[in-house]
């Protein structure tokens, strides 16, 4: 009995009559973005596949998708083989980081890439198709491996399909690059990932309710950190996430230094290099620790280390506190590759590239402390009227601090001020402005 409708799949020729027609794919839960696809005018000739296919086309690169239910409740799932169209974005982001990392490595060294949970096998192909890398698509669905094959007679690329359970594959074999891009949480797969990887880890992560307390109990089944539902978990679970590769790769004597980190929609997504000796490893220990946050007034502040000690009650208002970790506490983006990535971006094809760029350009802008405030949440707490975010900015530095907007939340600011003097600086720009409203000429 055939589990699923058939269709052919043949080469790029054999579409001469398809049809091209742009659809908007949307569930419960998100809109997805516009997309072309080419709808599928197949060879009964050809090699028959047990999935419904169209032609996607992202950046350069001409890909079969499964054919989504556009009626189910989640059109990624509905099909036998996971694609999601919203993810383009993210995937855009990854050619262009693939393209940075492999300009600063030697010609003789050409770097190996795996995504080992690959899916319809998009993001691996646009890899190979686009940057040029030694690519292996893995996936444990024989569907979607066949899917994978196909793609690869078509396309021609350097490309090696395997269909093992990621685990045992990243076990076997050591991949410059590794790519942990699953439908969930890649916590299943990060320690093996750890042991495989050479230079560089990336990692997504869908489970975004438990890295950011929101299932507390599962957030610390499977990240072994606790989480905190605040107004910058966005930021504590990307932390929580790193903490975690972390702890994982320093047992294997290698080290990790992030160098772009992006909460964007429903996922967190982090690009980490790799380095090796005991020394390193040591060093990127350090870079651990916790976030103390009081409930009552909002004061947060860092404890380094895996061992928190001399934790007191809140220095401001004396009231107990949570802690959330051990989380990274280090960097979360390096300057320079993101500056690199963002000049791919801007030169190269992609359908995302304004959205994109402007994700990184304010990664490279914000501030590396540890945490952010939601303004318009402290405007509430004072019974203030609104402000423009750029007001308190610059209040804040005339006043001798930093601060900067961040990526994770548009109403929020990243400033090495506590909230004591934050509130104060708001307080004093909310009398400022009523009473320059007192002074104005009344209307004739």
């Amino acid at each position: 009995m055939r589990r699923h409708h058939l269709t052919t799949a043949g080469s790029l020729k054999e579409y001469g009559k398809a049809i091209i027609s742009e659809q908007r794919f949307r569930s419960s839960e998100s809109c997805f973005t516009h997309m072309k696809l080419v709808r599928s005018s197949l060879s009964q000739r050809s090699r028959v596949l047990f999935v419904q296919t169209d032609l996607a086309i992202e950046g350069t690169t001409r890909v079969l998708v499964p054919r989504l239910d556009l009626s189910a409740s989640y059109p990624p799932s509905s099909a036998p083989v996971f694609y999601n169209p919203q993810m383009e974005l993210s995937r855009d982001i990854n050619v262009a980081c693939m393209k940075v990392l492999a300009e600063e490595r030697s010609a003789a060294h050409r770097l190996t890439y795996l995504d080992a949970l690959a899916g319809s096998g998009i993001r691996g192909l646009r890899v190979s198709n686009e940057v040029n890398l030694s690519v292996t698509l893995n996936d444990n669905n024989l569907e979607a491996y066949r899917l994978i094959k196909e793609n690869v007679k078509r396309l021609h690329p350097n490309v090696e399909a395997t269909h093992l359970d990621a685990n045992v594959l990243l076990s076997r074999t050591t991949f410059g690059v590794v790519d942990i891009d699953p439908f969930g949480s890649p916590a299943p797969f990060i320690d093996a990932a750890c042991r495989s990887v050479r230079e560089m880890l990336c990692v997504t992560a869908t489970d975004t309710a438990p890295l950011s307390g929101a299932h507390f109990n599962a957030g610390v089944r499977r990240y072994s950190a606790v989480p905190a539902n605040t107004e910058y978990h966005a930021e504590t679970g990307v932390r929580i996430l790193i903490g975690k590769i972390a702890r994982e790769i320093v047992k294997y004597d290698k080290a990790i230094v992030p160098m772009l980190s992006h909460a964007t929609g429903h996922y967190y997504r982090t690009y980490v290099l790799v380095g090796t000796g005991a020394a390193a490893a040591d060093k990127c220990i350090n870079e651990l620790g916790y976030i103390g946050h009081c409930t009552k007034c909002g004061h947060r502040y860092i404890i380094p280390g895996l061992a928190p000690s001399g934790i007191s009650d809140c220095a401001v208002c004396e009231a107990q506190h949570d802690l959330a970790g051990p989380l990274w506490l280090g960097s979360l983006h390096d300057r320079q590759f993101c500056a690199n990535v963002v000049a791919k971006i801007t030169a190269g094809v992609f359908r995302t590239s304004k959205q994109a760029q402007r994700i990184i350009e304010r990664c490279i802008d914000e501030l590396d402390t540890v945490t952010f405030f939601d303004y318009h949440e402290l405007l509430k707490e004072l019974q203030q009227p609104p402000m423009p975010i750029e007001q308190l900015l610059a209040a804040l530095r005339r006043s001798g601090y930093q601060a900067s907007r961040t990526h994770f939340s548009g109403t929020s600011v990243k400033t090495d001020a506590d909230v004591t003097t934050l509130k104060k600086v708001l307080r004093d720009l909310s009398a400022n402005a009523m009473l320059q409203s007192h002074d104005m000429p009344p209307d004739r």
